[in-house]
């Protein structure tokens, strides 16, 4: 042993220790993750053949079609089987990545899901980005100054706007400001990601804001209320600790203070819960989509839905639950790696 390793070998156990307890946390955490998405699994094809109707003949709507045909369709499907062999047979084609063919649209689902995903990830990235961004701009300065007109307005219009139903603002938002109303006329247009005539370059990209505003907003509106409360209370928390009257009596002007040294150590709860709601703000564009007429996944979840087709439900649904699980199971693991308090309990 060298005489650096040994006047070193306290801080280089420590360290070790630390690492080996991060990955067995890991590990831990990972572990639990799977046998959540085991679960998801079995619950998602037993939950969807719960719903009511038949996608045979919801698909036979508007074609003369004997009940022999009816029951080739049926089998075609394989929808005549037992439910346990088409649990036995969904299992293994999702073990395999394989999530079937859509009863509506004759396509691998995996397909349908590709060209959507990226709509949701553009409508749901520009969400979380603005909801994250205001939440804790105005969480950190409710929670400098407490009791002030900034922190009641504020704290009050977020927890009114988190209250309110999402499909219900969307909605709102949708006939005044988009279909118009009275003296205000539709600015925004009603449906979709782009005009049907999109134009390009620079024009397309706009046209695409443009049609992303009201969406956006109703998913900002929902979402960003947790960030400013969580924000503002790990402010309040930092402000009566022993650095912060110490930069004060160094004669530090009041926003460094609370920009230089409260903020960065208000920030790791935040920094949790931003990885944790990523999974929620994709489930949560569901309805976001089916009332814009978004070409995402909430958009093709409701469109399955409506048919049923199950193999389509069975895909969308486990893509955004198992994003949800893993987010979860992120933001443990990033908690548990910046948060020294809990590593040593």
């Amino acid at each position: 042993m060298s005489a650096v390793e040994a006047v070193e070998g306290t801080p280089v156990d420590q360290v070790r220790q630390i690492r080996h307890g991060l990955l067995r946390y890991a590990v831990t955490k990972a572990g639990g993750a799977l046998l959540s998405i085991a679960m998801v699994i079995v619950a998602t094809f037993f939950l969807f053949r719960l719903l009511p109707g038949d996608p045979v003949r919801a698909l036979a709507q508007g074609r003369n079609m004997t009940p022999e045909q009816l029951d080739l369709e049926r089998a075609r499907l394989g929808l005549d089987k037992p439910i346990p062999e088409q649990f036995v047979h969904f299992v293994t084609q999702t073990l395999r990545f394989d999530l079937g063919v859509s009863y509506e649209y004759k396509r691998p689902v995996v397909d349908l899901i590709g060209e959507r995903i990226g709509s949701t990830l553009l409508l749901t990235g520009t969400a979380l980005v603005m909801a994250v961004s205001l939440g804790l701009w105005q969480g950190a300065r409710a929670g400098w100054k407490p009791g002030s007109r900034f922190d009641k307005i504020s704290t009050a219009i977020s927890l009114v706007l988190w209250s309110v139903p999402t499909f219900w603002l969307g909605l709102l938002l949708l006939m005044v400001f988009a279909a118009g109303n009275g003296p205000i006329p539709g600015i925004f247009p009603t449906r979709g990601s782009s005009s049907v005539d999109k134009p390009d370059g620079f024009a397309g990209v706009l046209d695409v804001g443009v049609h992303m505003v009201l969406p956006c907003l109703t998913l900002v509106a929902v979402v960003y209320a947790q960030y400013l409360l969580v924000m503002r209370s790990s402010v309040l928390d930092e402000v009566g600790q022993d650095y912060i009257t110490t930069a004060r009596a160094k004669g530090l002007r009041d926003d460094d203070v609370r920009r230089k040294h409260a903020v960065p150590n208000a920030l790791l709860p935040t920094v949790t819960l931003v990885f944790m709601r990523i999974g929620f703000v994709v489930g949560g564009a569901v309805t976001v989509e089916a009332i814009f007429s978004w070409p995402g996944l909430g958009q093709l979840f409701y469109e399955a839905i409506r048919v049923p087709d199950f193999t389509l439900m069975q895909g969308t649904f486990l893509l955004i639950t198992v994003s949800v699980i893993l987010m979860n199971t992120l933001a443990d693991v990033v908690y548990h790696l910046l948060d020294p308090r809990v590593r040593s309990a």
